[in-house]
């Protein structure tokens, strides 16, 4: 992180979301960070189950078997976790969803 960061450099990762909004503006709304800590890095979260995420994934060309999962909440959450390149920005794809039963966390924690 640098505290003497400015707007333009995050340019990278506005640039993408800028372009995800034409390109792909029509998938569901994910929740959209961007940080200085990491400056080339576009956030995009969906909380509202894992069929967004999938829809997210697929567009994005990131392949299932890099798609990283575990529970949280006593297992009754899951997270997918996965990362792509877009427009020369680090997209961090994240979705959560209910699981059915839950699961022992440490059986999610692969």
């Amino acid at each position: 992180m640098s505290e003497n960061l400015t707007l333009d450099d995050l340019a990278v990762p506005l640039r993408a979301l800028r372009l995800l909004a034409v390109d792909l503006g029509h998938l569901p709304a994910p929740t959209v960070s961007i940080s200085t800590i990491y400056p080339d890095r576009l956030e995009l979260s969906l909380h509202s189950g894992l069929p967004g995420f999938e829809a997210w994934r697929e567009a994005l060309g990131a392949a299932a078997e890099d798609v990283n999962y575990r529970v949280q909440n006593g297992g009754r959450t899951c997270v997918l976790r996965t990362t792509a390149a877009y427009a020369g920005a680090e997209l961090e794809l994240i979705g959560y969803g209910d699981v059915d039963a839950p699961v022992p966390a440490e059986a999610g924690a692969a």
